[in-house]
């Protein structure tokens, strides 16, 4: 089986050989700076990695007016490929050269996988507009970046599932990222960083090996704070919007004020259960 070694160095050899254009690509003047790499693994390594995702009934389902998706963070309990791959995103030379790319300094991968991990959308799953929560579980350190890394062989734009960046914010027209096979995708996450992933039209399922870096620093250097954030699509009922906008607020005044003593996230690899 491959370790997570050996798929780092895959993912090393690739980015370095595409750096300058991924990197004039995501430092390109827009709201929310970003990159998509194809063909980022070996194709068939690529394919062990999606046939070994657990079915969605093992996974967390998250399903409401923001989202609707199956997720999971406690990769033991799935067949190790899947941990393997996770962490090879977190491998320091990955994280170097990642830093090369965005010009960001003092990244952090999240060896806890607060949020990160695994997750699968199935046909009328989806993510609305939103925010990713600003910091880490303790609010030590900003959340500055996403990795995205598509597994589902033969997935087509037309399928939906895609991720959409939402440059002029969530009232605005978005940019899509389609979730083609074996891409990774890298965006900056920040106070503006709008973005969502349009309903699965497809019968199949669209999975993603997820991974978050965070930095003591914010990407503009200013101080903010926020729960993750979420916005209803233009087209949508208003109300729809007015809900999401009162609980942003409120869960975010709430964990200023409590920090991690009455909630905290469960999806986290928990290697002490």
């Amino acid at each position: 089986m491959a370790d997570r070694r050996s798929i780092a160095d895959q993912i090393v050899s690739r980015l370095e050989t595409c750096l300058p254009d991924i990197t004039a690509a995501y430092r390109n003047e827009r709201d929310i700076p970003s990159c998509q790499v194809f063909d980022l693994l070996d194709p068939d390594l690529a394919r062990r990695i999606y046939d070994r995702f657990p079915p969605s009934d093992r996974m967390v389902l998250k399903r409401s007016i923001k989202e609707n998706k199956h997720v999971a963070a406690q990769m033991d309990a799935y067949d190790p490929i899947l941990e393997e791959a996770v962490y090879a995103f977190q491998d320091p030379r990955v994280v170097a050269l990642v830093a090369a790319i965005t010009g960001l300094s003092g990244l952090e991968p999240d060896v806890d996988l607060y949020a990160g991990g695994i997750s699968a959308m199935a046909k009328g799953a989806y993510l609305r507009p939103h925010l990713d929560n600003s910091h880490d579980k303790k609010r030590a350190r900003y959340r500055v970046l996403n990795l995205l890394y598509y597994v589902t062989p033969g997935w087509e734009e037309d399928f939906g599932g895609s991720l959409q960046l939402w440059d002029g914010g969530p009232r605005s027209s978005p940019r899509t990222f389609p979730s083609r096979f074996n891409s990774l995708v890298i965006m900056l996450t920040n106070k503006r960083s709008w973005h969502s992933v349009n309903e699965v039209r497809h019968d199949g399922r669209r999975c993603c090996v997820s991974n978050y870096y965070f930095s003591p620093t914010s990407p503009d250097e200013s101080d903010y704070f926020h729960a993750t954030s979420f916005r209803s699509e233009p087209g949508q009922q208003r109300s729809a919007d007015l809900v999401m906008r009162a609980d942003n607020a409120l869960r975010t005044a709430a964990l200023k004020l409590t920090g991690d003593r009455i909630w905290t996230n469960p999806h986290v690899y928990k290697r002490d259960r």
